[in-house]
């Protein structure tokens, strides 16, 4: 059986798991693939230090070490078909001496010209000595490599090369294409994984039952392996792929799976329905939406059944009202006569939710607390007593409330807002302080069954629909040209006293490069572009007391004009904010794009979202277009699937979804959605524990997830 390391997930699956890697341990599945990588032929103890920065301790690690891309070197081609960047074999008579250039001390450049009936091709090589004596005058040999190709020169850079009389090897097949570090070479790393396999092939015990692989057409374990190193064509490499990603989805599936089992398993604080809530629907100044109704009822029921304990995400678009919904489960919890607790990010939004909060829920006699880290010691202490005494119903805070001397007298449930930015483990420690229902609301909407693999531990309730009365966001996509008159528009709306938000260009390399991008742009509005308006400026890089003064002055309406890095992504609700300009919007992913629109058109006040894009690619006006054309976050995540560019994927940075060794879940949805087919069937029919040919995997998923499952009654 062969392994699979998961690279956990910053924020959920790592501290789920407790681990920052998940490293099988292999002895226990099969010896040989615990042994030390050392014992590959050519691997010695300097190479094998070098192969541990890649993650490489072990043969299983080797094996399961995937490339990343194939050179198809079956392609072959006559000097007149080459065109510019083809990969490609040409055989070649050799009809000049090979010529030495040295421009500098470090660098020597070989050369030499090859022909064949239809043309001549230059041939290149930098600081590779050994080619003088390999290659002769007057002989043919076959060519492999990019070709460079300018009219009618063309040239061949650094080729792989072989004697054309020979048996051919390194100019033929599809050759695997690897991730390296400094010191490990392609050819090494081909030729020990080669090895390596030559040790393992025909001894790996096969995990997946029989019905199963031929449910889902997949290919065995020891064919897998050796066709998706060697694969001896393109066929036979995606079958490979297409089990090994099936597998690699499926043991985190059934893992996630197992998790919400045990939690299932707990019992939970039983609540009784109460029509007080329904009252406090009633009289609310404004109606819920179907939506709202709708999930606040799945969280009553999870509530007031008494046979689990409540763990449910709400995903919900900004501005769909997710709040009003946790207040309802907040009162809910004070009528049984259990206290609730709210944790956000910032204390900025702390404040926020505890002065929107505190006037709806006190009429019912919830008492609030707000507890962050700028209260003062004393104020803490007598806030903390309250707590411990009961005299506090709900607590809205920070991470304040993960303090140890914060106890509750009687804690029945937990909201945390925006749980990207928390932790699993964060979470866990309010959970820990008693056994309440977890509630956990994100305004990133992802689709459906990627949320499956990032929350598989939770139930998922989505409000996907915006109250009547919110007025779509009306967004443009302009380039320079309308600088002035963008400007001229914020001086027309600041005068009718509104406010605006000015985002500067995401700048990754550096966050001392974007304080500093966005410390130029406000001295140019406030000097010459916006000259005679407040201008504020929030940045990374500074203090967070000094940020929250000035979102804190914003808010007030004491700044008019806001120059912000991200960071006001997860911010503050100011109503009268009604424009949101992005400076090089095409920097940004569509996932931010959409949250940082969800700033504004939070009034009665029509707003709008203004977009600089300095780009004109193709990709980038797509995206420009799909901003303008949708106020939907669902359909833009689906939109951004669609159109993804590598490393661009919707909401990727702010989740931290698993970077596996083989899938992607962007690429390989259709085998996802069959791999959550497969799970829950395993799962709902208890094959794991009923089924002989179940046991190999259900072993492995104990070895991979031991320490959280070994509880779980898979037995």
């Amino acid at each position: 059986m062969h392994s699979i390391n998961i690279l956990i997930p910053k924020d959920r699956l790592r501290e789920k798991f407790g681990k920052d890697r998940f490293s099988l341990d292999y002895t226990r599945i099969n010896p040989i693939l615990g042994r030390s990588v050392q014992s590959v032929q050519q691997v010695g103890k300097a190479r094998a230090q070098k192969l541990n920065k890649l993650g490489i301790k072990t043969i299983g690690d080797l094996i399961t070490y995937y490339p990343r891309d194939y050179e198809d070197r079956n392609k072959e081609k006559k000097v007149s078909d080459l065109v510019n960047d083809d990969e490609c074999a040409v055989i070649l008579k050799v009809v000049s001496d090979i010529s030495l250039n040295r421009p500098r001390s470090n660098l020597r450049i070989y050369k030499t010209l090859g022909v064949d009936d239809t043309g001549y091709v230059t041939l290149t090589w930098f600081n590779q000595d050994y080619v003088t004596e390999k290659i002769l005058r007057d002989k043919t040999y076959v060519f492999f490599g990019k070709v460079k190709r300018a009219g009618i020169y063309v040239e061949m850079v650094n080729p792989i090369f072989e004697e054309v009389t020979s048996e051919r090897k390194k100019t033929t097949g599809i050759q695997p294409v690897y991730p390296l570090t400094a010191g490990i070479t392609q050819s090494y790393m081909r030729m020990i994984q080669r090895n390596a396999l030559n040790l393992v092939i025909g001894k790996l015990t096969e995990i997946l039952p029989e019905e199963l692989r031929r449910r889902y057409s997949l290919a065995e374990i020891n064919f897998s392996l050796e066709n998706i190193h060697f694969p001896s064509s393109f066929e036979d490499k995606e079958r490979a792929r297409k089990r090994l990603v099936f597998e690699e989805l499926l043991m985190l599936q059934l893992g996630l799976l197992q998790l919400k089992t045990k939690q299932t398993a707990v019992s939970g604080i039983k609540m009784e329905k109460r029509s007080l809530v329904d009252r406090f629907i009633e009289q609310l100044p404004f109606r819920l939406t179907n939506a709202q109704l709708r999930v606040y009822r799945e969280i009553e029921e999870d509530m007031t059944s008494g046979e689990k304990q409540m763990n449910r995400l709400i995903q919900g678009d900004v501005g769909s009202g997710k709040t009003i919904v946790a207040a309802l489960a907040i009162l809910l919890t004070v009528l049984n006569g259990y206290q609730a607790v709210f944790m956000v990010p910032t204390e900025i939004l702390a404040e926020q939710h505890y002065r929107s909060i505190t006037p709806l829920l006190g009429n019912y006699g919830v008492k609030t607390a707000l507890l962050t880290g700028s209260v003062s010691r004393k104020e803490k202490e007598k806030i903390k007593e309250g707590i411990r005494n009961n005299e506090y119903h709900l607590v809205i805070g920070t991470h304040a409330l993960l303090e140890e001397d914060v106890e509750f007298a009687r804690l029945g449930l937990v909201v945390t807002d925006e749980q990207h930015r928390f932790g699993v483990k964060q979470r866990a420690v309010l959970a820990s302080k008693a056994n309440p229902h977890i509630l956990v609301m994100t305004a990133t909407p992802i689709p459906r069954t990627l949320s499956l693999i990032l929350y598989g531990d939770l139930d998922i309730s989505v409000i996907d629909e915006l109250p009547p009365d919110r007025k779509p966001v009306k967004t443009y996509a302009v380039d320079e040209s309308m600088r002035a008159r963008v400007y001229n528009f914020i001086r027309k709306m600041v005068q009718e006293g509104r406010q605006a938000y000015i985002i500067c260009p995401l700048v990754e390399e550096s966050d001392e490069i974007e304080a500093e991008a966005a410390m130029t742009m406000a001295k140019r509005l406030e000097e010459k572009d916006l000259k005679g308006l407040s201008i504020g400026l929030v940045h990374g890089k500074m203090k967070w007391k000094d940020k929250e003064r000035v979102m804190s002055e914003f808010a007030k309406g004491n700044i008019q004009v806001l120059v912000s890095t991200t960071v006001v992504e997860v911010g503050v609700n100011v109503p009268n904010a009604t424009i949101m300009v992005v400076e090089n919007a095409e920097r940004f992913g569509l996932a931010q794009l959409h949250q940082l629109r969800g700033r504004v058109g939070r009034g009665e006040h029509q707003s709008y979202c203004i977009l600089f894009c300095q780009s004109k690619s193709e990709i980038a006006l797509k995206r420009m277009e799909i901003m303008t054309k949708y106020n939907d976050g669902f359909k833009i995540s689906e939109k951004d699937m669609e159109l993804r560019g590598p490393g661009d994927i919707f909401g990727v940075r702010q989740h931290g979804l698993p970077e596996f060794k083989i899938a992607n879940l962007y690429q390989d949805m259709e085998i996802l959605k069959e791999v959550q087919r497969a799970a829950e069937d395993i799962i709902k029919n208890q094959k794991l524990s009923e089924k002989e040919d179940y046991r190999k995997l259900k072993e492995h998923l104990l070895v991979m997830f031991e320490d959280k499952l070994k509880e779980v009654a898979l037995n």
